[in-house]
């Protein structure tokens, strides 16, 4: 067996890829390359093909109703690799295609695949602990199998799966810092409540707190008992129902109280974080790789004109700000919705440039060569760590 763990008895295709996120930049998206390796001996004739599709879960794979599936298949494009249909030099799209090819020799062959504009991004609903299975996600894959035709089915042990992830970065350009305010009258009250509240900016970064100032002038009768900051996620599952979530990952309740005739400046501090938020169903979650962390799920972005009904997931935040009005007959809430965007910071070039040295190995049917032979496994596809993992020396 050869040092990358290679057995041509076994193992007739691998993958190799520079990296496995792809960047929607709202009017671009990353193309998908790699390399496919595989033993022509070892195919006995049969063709090498690679699949790229987008699956929206909304159910585990096992269920269904009357018949129909719990998912549904977005997109899904098919090259053939070998025999190549063209030229490899033509194939060869990326610098880290050109290198792989370089090290991995002659029985390597390149693939490339363009994004469409109009996908969804990698996006998830977190499970309770105890839900087993696929649950609601948009999922990206990378399948290569060998098989006599594109058509034919496809047999696990002939085949090596690869997830992927489709993420958005923030914008270079900063967007208006939000504010906003309202005005309330009561009933045998002459002057009213006026309350506003403010962000330093519109757009944060994960792991990073979020003030809210907040301003109270209270002219009225009514006394403030209470004021509760939050930041709530809103998920709306729009390809298949239109459903919306709204969950608070962040709440305090301050104490704070505003009598009548009284005014109010203070700046509230949150942090919203998956930390605090990992055993609550229906939180929304950038899309996992396997045996890799995540966090809560970044703002959608959409490109203008695109149809917002094939889109999966669609992920916003707000800062919630609720004032508990005292009365006579009970209590009443005044409340101010601020919105802004959560997601992460584009990487700079340096960083860049090393994650392209980084690449990502995977062998099909790993399995194989731990004793553990099951067709019908589908864990068994794993990908490489960072020891199997070939680097530019």
């Amino acid at each position: 067996m050869d040092p990358c763990g290679f057995s041509s008895e076994v193992i007739q295709v691998g993958v190799y890829m520079g990296t496995r996120d792809f960047v929607d930049r709202v009017d671009s998206v990353d193309p998908v390359d790699g390399v496919i390796l595989t033993d022509p001996e070892a195919l006995q004739g049969r063709k090498v093909f690679v699949t790229l599709s987008c699956t929206f879960r909304y159910g585990r794979d096992d269920m269904d109703v009357m018949g129909i599936a719990f998912r549904r298949e977005l997109y899904l494009a098919t090259r053939q690799v070998y025999p190549p249909l063209q030229d490899r030099e033509k194939g060869i799209h990326t610098k880290s295609q050109a290198r792989l090819l370089r090290k991995l020799g002659d029985n390597a062959y390149p693939f490339f695949f363009e994004f469409p504009d109009n996908l969804p991004c990698s996006v998830a609903m977190q499970p309770t602990p105890h839900d087993v299975g696929k649950q609601c996600a948009v999922e990206f894959e990378i399948k290569a199998f060998s098989a006599e035709s594109q058509d034919t089915k496809v047999r696990k042990r002939s085949s090596v799966k690869l997830m992927l992830r489709k993420v958005q970065f923030a914008p270079e350009s900063e967007g208006v810092a939000p504010s906003v305010e309202t005005t309330r009258d009561f009933v045998m009250s002459d002057k009213p409540l006026h309350v506003k509240a403010s962000l330093d900016k519109e757009m944060y970064y994960h792991g990073e707190c979020i003030k809210v100032h907040v301003g109270v002038t209270n002219n009225s009768s009514k006394n403030i008992k209470n004021i509760i900051v939050s930041v709530d996620q809103v998920s709306n599952v729009v390809l298949y129902s239109n459903d919306s979530y709204v969950k608070s990952v962040a709440i305090e309740e301050f104490g704070d109280s505003v009598s009548a005739g009284a005014t109010l400046q203070k700046t509230y501090t949150l942090l919203p974080l998956l930390a605090n938020n990992r055993e609550r169903r229906g939180i929304a979650l950038d899309g996992k790789l396997k045996h890799e962390d995540t966090n809560l799920a970044s703002s959608s972005i959409v490109k203008e004109g695109v149809l917002k009904e094939v889109l999966g997931i669609m992920v916003s935040y707000r800062v919630m700000v609720k004032l508990i009005v005292g009365g006579m007959m009970g209590s009443s809430e005044v409340g101010l919705e601020v919105p802004f965007k959560l997601m992460h910071p584009k990487p700079d070039a340096v960083k860049e440039s090393e994650m392209e040295e980084e690449m990502v190995f995977q062998e099909f049917k790993r399995s194989y060569l731990k004793g553990m032979i099951d067709d019908e496994d589908e864990d068994g596809n794993v990908s490489g760590g960072d020891d199997m993992a070939p680097k530019e020396k």
